[in-house]
């Protein structure tokens, strides 16, 4: 029995990984909200699962490395610095990093990176994603996910393929872009169709969210996957084995 502790356990994701912790048998070490003590927390944590703000994050990398136990992180709106510190971390703990804990997510990048790899660029690919109207970031992390899926599998990196606004007098469409476009407003926790475009026929590959329990659920198995594994940085496709 693995004692999990919580880093932003206030928060809504926190509540419900308390709950996906006692539904799995897990022992909550304890949690800690904006202001906690995270190395406390740390000391007495197997393995820490971080559901906090990307302003914490080094600080909560920092406590983990220092007493070196594995951390998962499921904060979304991470920047390029963020991954860098992630990427440091990962040479002395076990880190595994997403912008979507969901297993159902996590197949549905494999689809996505499946159907990209066998379609050719006449195929265009728009992503659309839904949430609540109290979330900050956009596109969602799980958007942006199922982009990169796309991207790798057709050898490019998002960032050059990306469309993320479309206003005004566009212009054509550029072959070979990933389009972007989000939604927001009443409580959904979540949903994401990425859609195949392609002249007279198209396919359209979506997973819904009723409520963040699937992301509660997926969060402590990647907990209890990661424990007792090398340092390094891990993803959700690994924990799924694919």
């Amino acid at each position: 029995m693995a004692r999990i502790g919580i880093i932003g356990s206030n928060g809504r994701m926190g509540r419900a990984i308390a709950l996906a912790l006692a539904n799995a048998g897990e022992d909550l070490a304890g949690g800690v909200g904006r202001d906690g003590n995270v190395a406390a927390l740390a000391a007495e944590a197997d393995v820490l699962i971080d559901f906090s703000s990307p302003a914490a994050l080094e600080a909560n990398l920092d406590a983990a490395v220092a007493a070196g136990v594995p951390i998962v992180i499921g904060t979304t709106g991470l920047e390029e610095r963020h991954h860098w510190l992630i990427d440091e971390a990962s040479a002395a703990i076990p880190v595994l990093q997403t912008g979507n804990t969901s297993l159902g997510v996590t197949l549905l990048a494999h689809l996505v990176r499946e159907a990209a790899s066998r379609l050719g660029d006449d195929w265009d690919i728009e992503i659309v994603e839904t949430h609540h109207r109290m979330k900050v970031d956009a596109p969602s992390g799980t958007a942006l996910l199922l982009g990169e899926a796309g991207a790798k599998a057709r050898g490019v990196t998002l960032a050059d393929v990306a469309d993320r606004g479309r206003d005004g007098i566009t212009g054509k469409r550029e072959s070979g872009h990933i389009g972007f476009a989000a939604l927001r407003g009443g409580s959904v926790a979540g949903d994401h169709t990425v859609h195949f475009l392609g002249d007279d026929e198209r396919i359209a590959l979506s997973h819904m969210a009723e409520n963040r329990s699937i992301f509660a659920k997926g969060a402590v198995k990647a907990a209890q996957w990661l424990l007792g594994k090398d340092a390094g940085r891990y993803t959700m496709p690994q924990v799924l084995g694919l």
